[in-house]
């Protein structure tokens, strides 16, 4: 058996590549290692912005006015019946427009508003049981006058045409068994007092069946394949210094706690206008609420009274509304005294930095300066 003997300069060249080899590794994990601590830094040990004070009314107004949005949300009343879809459009259903306020939050089109500004119809109890007993109403309407011999693409048109003789208390009897046939008994026993001879009662028996047999008798379709709820047709919004041009968008979210009155809404393309220069920065918002007390600004931006005061010469304009926090918060909303309405309901509340430290959802329609926003804090939940 022949030995190889390995030369001197072979034995370095191969314990140089060994050592050139483990390097290499050593460089790969170290690059993955980096980049992995880099990664989880930036995404749980990201350095919070640092606040800076506004100072003033006005530096909040032109840093955040075109953040802030008019709303206009249009809903109306649906049947579906046997599966098909209608609108309803009577007296007793039709469409309501409501405006409320919103603010951009982000780059991709997303809002921050009421959950009553995107269901009106479920904005508290009070108005749910109104809006109940509506649906419960024209459910049995509809079927007091719909006929199994309409077709499906009639449905609307013959309910429309019918309506004045729809009827809530013919399905009620109808269900409970208890409703009047005719009153023919009535009419014949009062009858025979006039009655002259057999041969005329006979005749006038006879000529009733006739007319009876006569008419055709309709078949309603059934309460059970009837339902009618409310449903969004339109919801848009508008931005300040805007001519009216309205911008679509749908519900993404709202809050599951009935204490908690906040929405997400998006636009459809998921983009926020470049016209927005600063969204409502929520890293920077005021969550520890027990930090705001009386006596502290106030700062609101929004469109109360919708439209109305919001429509101007040269477009839509949104205001600015101050006052000071005049209760402490009870975990859930704050009081403050700013003089607001209707139409300001989701608009940012502020502090004398630009903070955000509430959304504004309520007030006292009796009294000006009496009005309440959900804290900051329960954004996150949502």
């Amino acid at each position: 058996m022949k030995i190889r003997k390995i030369a001197p300069n072979e034995d370095l060249a191969a314990a140089t590549n060994k050592k050139k080899g483990n390097r290499y590794k050593f460089v790969v994990i170290g690059i993955i290692l980096l980049s992995a601590a880099g990664f989880l830094g930036f995404k749980y040990f990201k350095p919070k912005t640092e606040t800076i004070c506004l100072g003033t009314d006005t530096k909040i107004y032109d840093t955040y006015k075109d953040a802030v949005v008019l709303i206009k949300h249009r809903y109306g009343y649906f049947a579906k019946i046997n599966g098909k879809e209608i609108q309803l459009s009577a007296e007793d259903a039709k469409q309501e427009t409501i405006y409320g306020t919103g603010f951009f939050i982000d780059k991709n089109g997303n809002m921050l508003t009421n959950r009553h500004v995107l269901q009106p119809w479920n904005s508290s109890d009070e108005e749910s049981d109104k809006v109940n007993t509506t649906i419960r109403n024209l459910r049995m309407k509809v079927a007091s006058i719909l006929t199994t011999d309409v077709s499906e693409d009639e449905y609307e048109s013959f309910i429309s045409r019918n309506w004045s003789h729809a009827s809530i208390s013919y399905n009620e009897s109808e269900e409970e068994g208890d409703y009047e046939e005719s009153s023919e008994e009535t009419s014949e026993s009062a009858g025979e007092e006039f009655v002259s001879s057999d041969e005329t009662e006979t005749t006038t028996d006879t000529a009733s069946t006739d007319i009876a047999a006569s008419i055709p008798v309709k078949e309603y379709v059934s309460i059970d394949n009837i339902e009618v709820y409310v449903k969004t047709l339109e919801l848009q919004v508008a931005l300040h210094d805007s001519n009216d041009e309205w911008i679509d968008c749908e519900i993404k979210k709202v809050s599951e706690d009935n204490n908690i009155d906040l929405g997400i809404l998006k636009l459809v393309d998921q983009s926020t206008p470049g016209t927005v220069n600063n969204v409502i920065d929520l890293d920077n918002a005021v969550e520890n609420d027990s930090s705001l007390v009386p006596g502290q600004k106030a700062i609101m931006v929004g469109y109360p009274l919708g439209m109305d005061l919001a429509q101007t010469n040269s477009g839509i304009k949104v205001q600015l509304y101050n006052g000071q926090i005049s209760k402490e918060s009870d975990g859930n909303k704050i009081q403050y005294s700013i003089t607001s309405t209707h139409g300001a309901s989701g608009a940012p509340v502020f502090n004398e930095c630009g903070q955000l430290i509430a959304i504004n959802f309520s007030g006292v329609d009796q009294v000006q300066g009496i009005n309440f926003g959900i804290v900051a804090k329960h954004i996150n939940s949502l």
